[in-house]
């Protein structure tokens, strides 16, 4: 009997490629990328002072093009490719066809999709550091930042703890969308990086009001649906495990949300809605680690968690302790993704059924990977103890990573640009630094038409402007 002619094999179509897995992958990473762009970017450009819109927006905007080129050129490949050495991948291209048509180390799909899944990971990543920079970085020393810790950074964690033969891999460690590699890795990145380029101007650290909040919900959004993509794209198929995951990845983050909204009204006296975008963040991170691989309801105890601890690091602890006092973290990135992703990992490493692990890994000694919640359960302590152990290693090794490789590369590149920006542009801001400005007032057209980019736009000198009655602006 004949195939039906959607599933006649040619040449575009292989035995081994499964089309709907690859579908939905590729979905998937369009969705991790609308995270970034326009997400973060929306996001960034929104939640500061309107003097650093444009310059907040652009640093994610510029990594996200930087990053896709450097992980097609060397970043894949180091990340998933062949072993150099025990924590790091051979450097190789991931240019040419008989390559990336080829089927990927996983699932069922050509390379080329496993490349762009990954390169939006990776993407993400910078652009959270960045999070903890704005308002006071050098745009050249950025330039420079992103593609040295993508590869000296970022792609020592993947190939540890995702890749085939990362040595954490080996041991068992529990990571399903990367609570490590990714969100411990910007945290603890991001506030070593600001420690290292100093403080925004006092003035700003002082008052600092989002620019519009309204864009700030929006981009938030995108970031909370596009995480749909994030861990459900992490099965590499269309399976049970990525419905599960999506699933316990919204139950969590609203837990998470929530909780936030409830300590903000009962201990500080009012709902914020930055302190709801706050909460719903470190569910998403929180839940990252274990998305597939625990119960729904384990996933609403870490949504309490998540929406409970980072706010009292963040709302208490961090006026006590002079080191996170005296660290410029502008939106708490480190709050929200460091602290958030170790207690991602450790509940991860607690609340892990032995089941799903099956399901996920796909492998014949799935059985170490085991919560020690199940390991109490079922007379199997010692197995539950040494997971919980491998996960507080994987978390030490990603921490020690991060400070020591993202210090030399601040400090190389302050050999060469400053990091931090000077004081007169560090009053002006995107005008100084980029030659633009967000926004065209009336009252602010002095100033915008000032703008070397924004006057080759519009020729103001013809223009005036009135006030109606009605407090509309008019062109006259």
């Amino acid at each position: 009997m004949a195939l039906p002619s959607n599933l006649t094999l040619y040449e575009a179509s292989p035995e081994w490629l499964n089309k709907g897995d690859n579908a939905w992958q590729l979905t998937a990473a369009t969705l991790v990328g609308l995270q970034s762009i326009p997400g973060l970017v929306i996001l960034y450009g929104s939640m500061v002072k309107r003097k650093w819109a444009i310059n907040s927006a652009f640093m994610a905007f510029y990594a996200f093009a930087m990053v896709l080129v450097c992980w097609v050129g060397w970043g894949f490949r180091m990340s998933f490719g062949d072993k150099l050495v025990f924590f790091l991948g051979k450097p190789a291209v991931a240019l040419d066809e008989k390559f990336l048509l080829s089927p990927a180390f996983m699932g069922y799909f050509p390379t080329a999709t496993m490349v762009f899944f990954q390169s939006v990971f990776a993407a993400i990543t910078v652009i959270l550091i960045a999070g903890s920079l704005l308002g006071r970085m050098n745009f050249r020393a950025w330039i420079l930042f992103v593609p040295l810790w993508l590869t000296f950074s970022y792609t020592v964690a993947a190939f540890s703890i995702w890749g085939p033969h990362g040595w954490l891999a080996k041991l068992g460690v529990i990571d399903f969308a990367g609570g490590f590699v990714i969100h411990l890795s910007a945290g603890v990145a991001g506030f070593t990086a600001a420690f290292w380029v100093g403080p925004r101007a006092a003035k700003d650290r002082r008052n600092s009001p989002p620019n519009n909040v309204i864009l700030m919900l929006a981009g938030a959004g995108l970031l909370w649906m596009g995480w749909s993509g994030f861990n459900g794209g992490a099965p590499f198929a269309a399976s049970t495990i990525s419905s599960l995951a999506i699933l316990n990845t919204h139950v969590c983050t609203a837990t998470s949300l929530l909780t936030w909204l409830l300590l903000d009204c009962f201990l500080l006296g009012k709902p914020s809605v930055l302190g709801a975008i706050q909460g719903m963040i470190t569910g998403l991170v929180c839940i990252t680690p274990a998305a597939g691989l625990v119960h729904c309801w384990a996933a609403i105890i870490m949504g309490m968690i998540s929406g409970s601890v980072p706010w009292y690091t963040m709302m208490v602890l961090h006026n006590k302790v002079k080191l996170l006092r005296s660290v410029d973290d502008p939106i708490a990135i480190f709050h929200t993704h460091a602290i958030a992703g170790c207690l991602g990992g450790i509940l991860t490493g607690l609340f892990a059924l032995p089941k799903l692990c099956r399901l996920f890994y796909m492998v014949t000694d799935w059985e170490k990977y085991l919560g020690l919640v199940y390991g109490l359960q079922n007379g199997r302590t010692s197995a539950g103890f040494k997971q919980m152990g491998i996960q507080l290693a994987a978390m030490a090794f990603v921490i020690v990573l991060n400070i020591v490789v993202t210090s030399i590369i601040c400090l190389f590149i302050g050999l060469i640009v400053p990091l931090r920006l000077s004081d007169e542009e560090l009053e002006t801001g995107d005008d100084a630094v980029h030659g633009e400005q967000a926004f065209a007032l009336w009252h602010d057209r002095e100033g915008f038409t000032s703008s070397k980019h924004n006057n080759k736009v519009y020729d103001t000198d013809e223009l005036s402007f009135v006030l109606s009655k009605s407090g509309e602006v008019e062109m006259v």
